[in-house]
């Protein structure tokens, strides 16, 4: 060998030396984030291994370890299973609120079912009475309801006629304004 080649040599197994320096710290950084459940992201373990992340981008296996891991659940320190993580209470308390918006829309219906009920019962037992047409008039209600639905289902029928027009008066006009090929 002469003296360049032994002096390349050299800067290789020093490179090769750094990189398995790096690599270590990367995989202990793993361990101990998977230990004690801190978070495991890219940036995360970058920083408590004191690499760059591009090094963890260069090193599909690590990148790959890190995925893996932070795709588990984390653990709460000793072992006693997993650990709640801001993005599990996050969720969870989306969950409630939507639950508490599901049960104070339940709570309204209910609420004017019985006002309904306790007025028509008070509106019998005072003898007066309701008029004798609420029954036609609910009927009319009923039959209003439902044409307003057909028509709503109409409109969109056509609505989708019309989308489908569109587009192929939009192809027609593509394939006119296109040149014929030379044959």
């Amino acid at each position: 060998m002469t003296a360049p080649d032994t002096a390349v040599q050299a800067m290789l197994a020093g490179r090769r030396a750094d990189t398995g320096r790096r690599r270590q710290r990367v995989l202990a950084a793993l361990d101990r984030a998977a230990k004690d459940g801190s978070d495991v992201s890219v940036a995360a373990i970058a920083r408590r291994a004191g690499v760059d992340r591009t090094f963890l981008y260069r090193h599909r296996d690590l990148l790959g370890q890190i995925h893996a891991q932070a795709a588990e659940p984390p653990t709460v320190p000793g072992g006693r299973g997993p650990a709640v993580s801001r993005a599990s209470l996050q969720t969870d308390l989306a969950a409630a609120d939507a639950r508490t918006a599901r049960l104070a829309a339940q709570v309204r219906r209910l609420e004017a079912r019985l006002s309904e009920a306790l007025g028509e019962q008070v509106w019998r037992e005072s003898g007066i009475g309701g008029p004798d047409d609420t029954e036609q008039l609910k009927t009319r209600i009923t039959t209003l309801e439902q044409q307003v639905v057909d028509l709503e289902l109409t409109l969109q029928e056509r609505d989708e006629d019309l989308a489908a027009t569109r587009e192929l008066m939009a192809q027609l006009n593509r394939d006119r304004d296109t040149p014929p090929l030379p044959g």
